[in-house]
């Protein structure tokens, strides 16, 4: 049962409330007053506060768009080097970049693969503020895979693939990141290099042993012999695979090993996006990917973003060198999260937020 309190006391005591009420107010106001900040940023007693300046946000990147980039590589065909295909899904690229870009470049030569054939190749490599000294490179690999030699039915395994997610995603993010630089301009130097004779390596059903080195062609030669000479990047960005439903980007072993900060810098943007399930913080196997070379050959500390599995029977996507590997592998999502966390680095680069 509640205790009762004379009515009297009742009175008594909210009277005595109320002035102490008032003697609290009366100090909030005293010491709020001591406390207020002039637009110079001085308080009242002299103490200088500094703002949190809050991180500023990059332009929209549209997922749409970015599909509609990979949809039109993937209209062309498999892109194989030395095929008709390639050599116009090369044309409509080029073209591509010459809209946005200041200065696209086409770097040619000739590389041997695996069963010694000399293949034509083609770096593709799309420049912004071309003669600012502080750079950032950002990569993918545009050529598809001759062979699906992983594909679950071996009467494909000597078919080319389509390669929508490997690697027409990372070039349709590439291709909408320069649409919006061009509308957005920054100030430090952004080059967008597309890798050749990346997927041209040794398969499978191939007699005889494993050669090292077999992949990543164009970027072994991109590594040893620069676009510009003597040219250098604050650091990379490697897209691989970056459209699939439900990716997630697990830090690969040798983005941990050489370009650690740079990881930190791109999954806690991508986190602080609202993109933590395709950029979990969990470790990866080491992928002998383009940025393999970029960091060992050229010293450019370089991350790769790669869909990568953990279900303890495949590394890659499903479709990952299969027939398979078409657009209904591609969803706009990924794209979009894959895009605005790479934009965001970039701009806060350029506003030295990083």
């Amino acid at each position: 049962m509640a205790r009762k309190v004379p009515i009297g006391l009742i009175s008594t005591n909210m009277k005595q409330l109320r002035y102490y009420y008032l003697l609290l107010c009366l100090g909030c106001l005293v010491a709020c007053n001591s406390c207020e900040t002039d637009p110079n940023g001085t308080t009242g007693n002299g103490t200088t506060v500094t703002p949190a300046k809050p991180k500023s946000q990059a332009p929209d990147f549209s997922a749409d768009s970015a599909y509609a980039y990979v949809k039109k590589q993937v209209d062309f065909g498999p892109r194989v080097p030395g095929t008709p295909e390639h050599a116009a899904c090369k044309d409509w690229l080029v073209s591509s970049f010459e809209a946005y870009a200041d200065r696209v470049i086409k770097q040619e030569g000739a590389v041997q693969v695996f069963d010694g054939k000399k293949i034509n190749f083609t770096n593709i490599i799309a420049s912004f503020n071309p003669e600012a000294t502080t750079r950032i490179l950002l990569c993918a690999h545009w050529d598809t895979r001759p062979f699906a030699d992983h594909d679950q039915d071996p009467a494909n395994h000597q078919k080319p693939i389509l390669g929508a997610n490997d690697a027409g995603s990372g070039v349709g993010v590439l291709l909408e990141i320069a649409r919006v630089l061009k509308s957005n301009p920054v100030k430090i130097g952004v080059d967008i290099v597309l890798f050749d004779v990346e997927d041209y390596g040794q398969p499978d059903f191939a007699p005889g042993p494993r050669k090292a080195d077999t992949y990543a062609l164009g970027s072994q030669y991109w590594s040893k012999n620069p676009h510009v000479g003597g040219y250098q990047a604050k650091y990379g960005i490697l897209l691989d695979m970056v459209g699939a439903s439900n990716s997630r980007f697990r830090i690969e072993g040798y983005s941990n090993q050489f370009a650690s900060n740079i990881v930190q810098k791109v999954w806690s943007i991508g986190n602080e996006l609202g993109y933590g399930f395709n950029f979990p913080y969990e470790n990866g196997p080491p992928i002998q990917d383009d940025h393999f070379y970029i960091n060992t050959v050229a010293g450019i500390p370089t991350v790769d973003i790669i869909h990568l599995e953990n279900n303890g029977y495949s590394t890659f996507h499903s479709s990952w060198h299969t027939l398979k590997d078409d657009m209904s592998v591609i969803d706009p999502t990924t794209l979009k999260a894959v895009g605005q966390t790479v934009l965001t680095v970039v701009y806060r680069e350029d506003r030295g937020e990083l």
